[in-house]
């Protein structure tokens, strides 16, 4: 079908100014629990916080608990996953630059016997009280892994 010029020079218009509307309505960034001993569960949880922040300029609040907690320590080192060729631990170090959150549970610790000075610099403990307030907040996404 061919259609009139004014016609689809409007719905272009249109699409300009309705496009600011919808990211108007986006959160403002994402609360992600990591627990998945997978590293492939926690490479998606990395990559999708890195877009997050890289792509769409949004906040990211990460708590990592249970087997995903080994992801903080400085001594972890993580296999490069394809098709990236990176690691769950350079995009957790690559998150951190960018200045996202990032927590490790206060029960994985003193569990996995390590103490704050095994944590990666900027990495902090989560407090459950300040935790709780952000999942509440419906500013925000919510993901699990």
């Amino acid at each position: 079908m061919n259609y009139p010029k004014h016609l689809i020079t409007a719905l272009i218009a249109m699409s300009v100014f309705l496009s600011p509307c919808t990211y108007a309505d986006q959160s403002k960034g994402l609360n992600v629990m990591v627990t998945s001993p997978e590293r492939q569960a926690q490479m998606m949880a990395m990559v999708l916080s890195v877009m997050t922040m890289k792509k769409h300029q949004k906040e990211v609040n990460m708590v990592l608990c249970g087997s995903a907690g080994e992801l903080t320590l400085k001594s972890t080192k993580t296999a490069a996953l394809k098709p990236s060729g990176k690691s769950p631990t350079q995009l957790l170090h690559a998150l951190l630059k960018m200045g996202a959150r990032v927590e490790v549970c206060p029960l994985y610790l003193p569990n996995a016997g390590k103490t704050e000075a095994d944590l990666i610099k900027g990495i902090t403990i989560a407090k459950p009280p300040a935790v709780a307030g952000r999942l509440l907040d419906n500013n925000y996404k919510i993901l699990t892994y």
